[in-house]
């Protein structure tokens, strides 16, 4: 039995990059030595196993081989006879298919270091083809390595290319494009993943109303810029990647995403209530109804990220006016129904008085 580090870990150790998870593969084992061992078995689908003292994770050597389309088109092959080459054939990128053995020995079959110090994102060989995830990973490392000089090699570019033009990409699931795409969001220049997808033809798969307009997608990657630049949270980044586009185009795309409630939310509201937010001056009036059409209420944590949002969007929400926005409902949420009820009012004119009160104290605030 043989242990080895793997992946990323050994890749940023490389670079210098602090190591946050390891994972290991190891070769000449059984599932049975590994069980004796106090390991306990997670994996499903092929042989992993967790170490019984640190938790990490252990996957025995193995091969695959495409079997049908998309993510679970593979069949699995684990065995004791399964070398360390044929495991780290099968991963994407040459920098991902190193292994560091317990002796600091580091394997290196595919030229993982020498394409490090050349900064390229090269695949490992064809087998890369069989999975279109390969893609929108490929983009989201061009994203977290960017800022390095990293860049995704020609050959490996033209091969994406290839992929999407076989259709591959239609078969990708949806929560693993969003896990892939979540992710990439939060990478250094989480812009580079969606100008990737872009040139390999998957972005005109994935998001159609971005591709198919250079101006959208221009304010689009704008406004995502902003919000990394600010480390907003997803829901803020998600809503100013969509923001161009048209309230009904945003919410079909996000369901077709599968993105999260509060991410669907957050971008409906932003293209619902820009025009009417970014106008200036603001009437009170208008005020009043950006409240009430943002539940501004019951959710004044969501508000503050809808203002912080628009604040990204390219001629967005300047700072004076998001600082009277933030006044103007620090003092409308003071308004006291309970006064209101004590005078008197019931139902519907409880509501109207709310709404004058609330119309009154907006109106003082942006004096």
């Amino acid at each position: 039995m043989e242990i080895y580090l793997v992946g990323g870990a050994v890749r940023d150790e490389l670079l210098g990059i602090p190591v946050k998870d390891r994972d290991w593969v190891v070769v000449g084992a059984t599932p049975e030595e590994m069980l004796a061992q106090g390991f306990r078995q997670v994996g499903a689908d092929f042989p992993v196993f967790l170490h019984p003292k640190s938790g990490e994770e252990y996957a025995l050597a193995r091969t695959e081989r495409k079997q049908g389309h998309g993510y679970h088109g593979f069949s699995v092959y684990s065995a004791p006879d399964v070398t360390l080459e044929e495991d780290l054939r099968r991963r994407d990128l040459t920098i991902n298919a190193m292994a560091k053995g317990e002796d600091g020995t580091l394997a290196d079959p595919f030229g993982g270091q020498q394409d490090l110090r050349n900064r390229q994102l090269r695949h490992v060989s064809d087998a890369f083809e069989e999975d279109p995830l390969r893609i929108l990973r490929t983009a989201r490392f061009a994203a977290r390595f960017d800022h390095l000089g990293f860049q995704v090699a020609d050959e490996t570019l033209a091969l994406m290319q290839k992929m999407v033009a076989d259709g591959e990409v239609q078969h990708l699931v949806p929560e693993r494009v969003w896990q892939e795409m979540q992710r990439a969001l939060h990478e250094i220049s989480p812009t580079v993943f969606f100008k990737v997808l872009d040139a390999t033809g998957a972005l005109a798969a994935l998001i159609p109303e971005l591709a198919g307009d250079r101006q959208w997608l221009a304010r689009s990657l704008e406004a995502l810029a902003t919000t990394a630049q600010w480390e907003l949270p997803t829901e803020c980044r998600f809503a100013a990647l969509l923001h161009p586009l048209s309230p009904d185009a945003v919410k079909a795309r996000a369901a077709a995403l599968k993105a999260p409630n509060d991410c669907r939310d957050l971008a409906r509201m932003v293209v619902e209530l820009a025009p009417l937010a970014l106008r200036s001056p603001l009437s009170a009036e208008q005020v009043l109804e950006v409240f009430n059409h943002a539940d501004a209420w019951r959710r004044p944590d969501r508000f503050d990220l809808l203002l912080s949002t628009l604040a990204c969007l390219p001629d967005g929400l300047d700072t004076e006016s998001h600082r009277l926005l933030e006044m103007a409902l620090a003092a409308a949420r003071r308004v006291d129904a309970r006064a209101l009820v004590a005078a008197g009012y019931t139902g519907r004119e409880l509501g109207e008085a709310i709404g004058r009160e609330r119309l009154q104290v907006i109106g003082l605030a942006l004096e």
